[in-house]
């Protein structure tokens, strides 16, 4: 990857520390996506005791984990610590008058950086992770600190995003100028390749095309920024964008508008994997190679 599309992680996080109080009202894909990660657990027989959400956000997935597992101990982990109040609020609206008075919902919570785990060793039976990856410049380093907090025979769960994610927007903004403006994404193939480095067994992959729809190039932006999910790149511009330059930009994609409205598609990776120390061993080839399973999903009929 070049060094301008690196991702700033302190841009994330300070993008993210913004977007906590607009992104529910924004986060359509990430709630979609959740849900059909949730969809995938019906084919998977696993009972964790406790369950990392590594990149919690504003805790929809860590709702949907905790009635699932009602005996698990669910912990939310996110970058930005705005997102995990989010979290403990909504979890404190949907509490029952009662509990509100005598003993409203506190979330377990960590504010800290998925790269660099505060936990220990061999500490989580699972681990879900829903559009958080993608900020992450090296997955090496990533999984190997996901499967060093795993216990034996314990579960990662993922989502993220593929390369030709905003493609559209990403061909409107190409030649205006010389800095970046759309992060750039891992092939699911390298990804498949980084976890059986990283020592994972069994990793199966999946990827489908979701397509979002909007009036103009404005509501677009408006959007990623509302989620706190906009240029977060080392090359970005570092100052606001000419209102001729932006003209051309809104210009180039009108080329792609369909039906009324301009199509942003999102490539949705999935996968998951298991720490195969115990009964969740690697399969391999006869050549001493690790399979990775890569399922091509039938289109949704919805």
């Amino acid at each position: 990857m070049s060094e301008a599309f690196y991702t700033d992680k302190a841009r994330v996080r300070a993008s993210f520390e913004k977007a906590a109080a607009s992104y529910d009202s924004a986060a359509v894909l990430q709630r979609e996506v959740s849900d059909r990660m949730a969809e995938r657990l019906d084919y998977i027989k696993h009972q964790p005791a406790v369950i990392l959400d590594a990149g919690a956000g504003t805790g929809y997935g860590a709702a949907h984990l905790r009635q699932r597992y009602p005996q698990a101990r669910v912990i939310e982990l996110d970058l930005a610590h705005a997102m995990l109040l989010a979290s403990r609020e909504r979890a404190r609206e949907g509490d029952g008058l009662l509990k509100k008075l005598f003993k409203p919902s506190q979330p377990w919570q960590i504010n800290a950086d998925i790269e660099k785990l505060p936990l220990a060793d061999d500490s989580v039976d699972m681990i879900w992770s829903n559009l958080t990856i993608q900020w992450i410049n090296v997955p090496d380093k990533m999984f190997a600190e996901l499967r060093r907090v795993l216990k034996p025979d314990g579960l990662l769960m993922f989502s993220t995003l593929g390369p030709d994610t905003l493609f559209e927007l990403r061909g409107a903004f190409a030649g205006i100028d010389g800095a970046t403006h759309v992060n750039q994404f891992i092939d699911m193939h390298d990804i498949g390749d980084a976890l059986m480095r990283a020592g994972f067994a069994e990793p199966v992959m999946d990827m489908e095309k979701i397509v979002l729809t909007y009036d103009d190039a404005k509501a677009v932006m408006r959007d990623l920024k509302a989620i706190g999910a906009h240029n977060a790149t080392a090359g970005r511009g570092r100052g606001l964008m000419g209102k001729q330059a932006w003209r051309k930009v809104e210009e180039a994609y009108e080329r792609h508008r369909r039906d009324g409205k301009l199509p942003a598609s999102y490539e949705v990776v999935y996968g998951h994997a298991w720490k195969g120390t115990g009964k969740k061993l690697a399969k391999m080839t006869d050549d001493g190679r690790q399979v990775i399973e890569f399922v091509k999903k039938a289109p949704r009929a919805d």
